[in-house]
Formats: C-alpha cells, sequence, structure tokens
C-alpha cells in the first residue's frame, strides 16, 4: 500500500535524528562524506588502505566541513560480487577504530547489508547510522537488530543485487514503485519500533539513466513520508555517461546534480567531494533564505 498525505498524519515530520546521545539537526542539509576502505569501489577502490591513509582521509572529510562520516568495506558498484563477512569484518573494524579514535564526536555511519556486521562494530566503537543499501532485502534479521541497537537507519531502494541491479531494470513508473518500496518498509520497521529512519532512493541501484534522472527530477514527492532523504549521486555514472566522461571527469556534474537534489528537498547529500559539496548546501541555504523574504 502506498502512503498517502492523510496516512502521513502517524508520522512527525523528523527534523533531526538521534545518535550516541546527541541530535544531529537535519533543517538545514548536512553532508555525509565517503571513506571506501575497499579495493575495488567504483571511483577510490584502494587508496585507503593503511591506517594513516584512513586517518588522513578521515581529517580531510571533517575539515572540509562534513557533518557525518560513511565508512564502507565492500564495493557494491554494478557488476560486483559480495565478500564474505569476514573480509568485510577485517576491512571496516579497524578503520572504524582508528577514525573513533581520532574522532570520538564525530558522527559515524557504517554502509553494510549484514546484521552482524552492524552489531560487532556498534558494540565494540559505539553507536552509529548502518546504512545499508539492501534496505534489509540482504540479511532478513537486519530490520530487528537495528531496533534492537536502537540506531538511525538508512533505508535504500534496491532492484536486484549489485551483481546484477543495472541489467534492464524495468518499472511501470520509477518514483511510484520506489514509493510503494518505501512505504512496506517503512511500516515494517515501525512495527519493530525503529526510531530513525532516512530514505535513499538508490540513485544507480537498479536504474538506467532516465529512471535516475525521474527520480531526481521528483525527488519532492518522497516528503510524504514525513522522513529525511538522502542522496547518493557523486560521480555516479548517471552523471559522467550523460556527459561523456568518467568518474573522474564527474565532479562539475556532481555539484550541478547535488544542487538540483537539494532543491528537491534533500536533507543528507552522500559525497566523495566534501569540500565542494559543503559550498553547494552553502549556496542552497543563501538561495533558500532569500526566497522565504
Amino acid at each position: 500500500m502506498l502512503i498517502t498525505s492523510s496516512a502521513c498524519k502517524f508520522f512527525k515530520r523528523k527534523s533531526s535524528i538521534a545518535l550516541n546521545g546527541n541530535l544531529i539537526d537535519l533543517t538545514s542539509p548536512v553532508v555525509m562524506g565517503i571513506l571506501n576502505v575497499s579495493p575495488d569501489s567504483f571511483y577510490d577502490g584502494g587508496k585507503y588502505k593503511t591506517a594513516d591513509e584512513i586517518v588522513k582521509r578521515a581529517e580531510q572529510i571533517v575539515e572540509e566541513g562534513a557533518t557525518i562520516i560513511d565508512i564502507g568495506a565492500i564495493s557494491t558498484r554494478p557488476g560486483s560480487e559480495a565478500v564474505s563477512t569476514q573480509v568485510e569484518m577485517e576491512r571496516l573494524l579497524p578503520a572504524v577504530e582508528v577514525v573513533r579514535k581520532r574522532f570520538p564526536d564525530m558522527p559515524m555511519s557504517i554502509d553494510t547489508f549484514r546484521s552482524w556486521v552492524a552489531m560487532r562494530v556498534i558494540d565494540e566503537y559505539g553507536d552509529c547510522i548502518v546504512n545499508d543499501i539492501s534496505g534489509g532485502n540482504f540479511d532478513q534479521n537486519m530490520f530487528e537488530t537495528i531496533a534492537r541497537l536502537d540506531v538511525p537507519y538508512v533505508l535504500m531502494h534496491i532492484l536486484g543485487t549489485p551483481k546484477d541491479m543495472q541489467e534492464a531494470p524495468q518499472y511501470n513508473d520509477v518514483v511510484q514503485d520506489v514509493s510503494r518500496y518505501f512505504s512496506d518498509k517503512v511500516r515494517l520497521l515501525a512495527k519493530y519500533g525503529v526510531k530513525d529512519v532516512i530514505l535513499d532512493p538508490g540513485f544507480g541501484f537498479g536504474k538506467n539513466l532516465n529512471d535516475s534522472y525521474d527520480l531526481l527530477n521528483r525527488l519532492d514527492s518522497f516528503k510524504v513520508f514525513q522522513l529525511p532523504v538522502m542522496v547518493g549521486i557523486s560521480r555516479k555514472s548517471m552523471i559522467y555517461t550523460a556527459l561523456e566522461t568518467d568518474p573522474d571527469g564527474a565532479l562539475t556534474g556532481t555539484v550541478a546534480v547535488n544542487m538540483m537534489a537539494l532543491l528537491g528537498g534533500a536533507e543528507i547529500i552522500r559525497v566523495h567531494d566534501v569540500k565542494e559539496a559543503v559550498a553547494t548546501v552553502k549556496l542552497f541555504k543563501i538561495l533558500k533564505s532569500v526566497a522565504q523574504k
């Protein structure tokens, strides 16, 4: 069932998320900086292998003005296959440890679809956002685990798996189909008692070029859920394919689409290039403040 405006009276518009006893204010958009420790991510795979490289990247993310650091240890680029839980943990745990030691008060997110990984990280290093590309589809225990851990959860839409998601994805209407997915998942999360849910439409995860720009053009459709929306478009194929370049040449396009996402109501933008994203948010806030006068 699709959540309608009338049904949303049961949901209070979320303008913040709670983490480690503190509130992350989302009344103005914030930036989530990406720290990939996988060797094969589509843009920066293999750049951050040692503890020093990881800490230096975390320092860059913080110094350039991000609000959240998102650490991931598995590539989910199109065509990729999942590594074992052991390999994920061998990459992720040391990275979280050194970043937490260097920035104990910095809000952190872990990019994982495994509930056991989330439990282990949070048990050893404290609360963090769980950023799950599968929306609970790859681990049937994920929603129950998030409820028990009482941490914020990024609910992303995906069609298929990273290995096959870009093999001719089909929708009747991509916005309506993603909305139905969110509706079902949000109701289930509410039943489990999850308090903080962030919606991510999943750009590039089972969407062709037209699907992605249709989602971007109608991003404000997801406001009906009364939940924060996160957009992760940074240097993705929807940008570099359209511009006939590659991920290295997609920074200008990323800045442009991030502004479109902010205009569409995104509260969090997840990026590789934090400095440019922070500048984009600053200009967006000026634009909105002038419009409200």
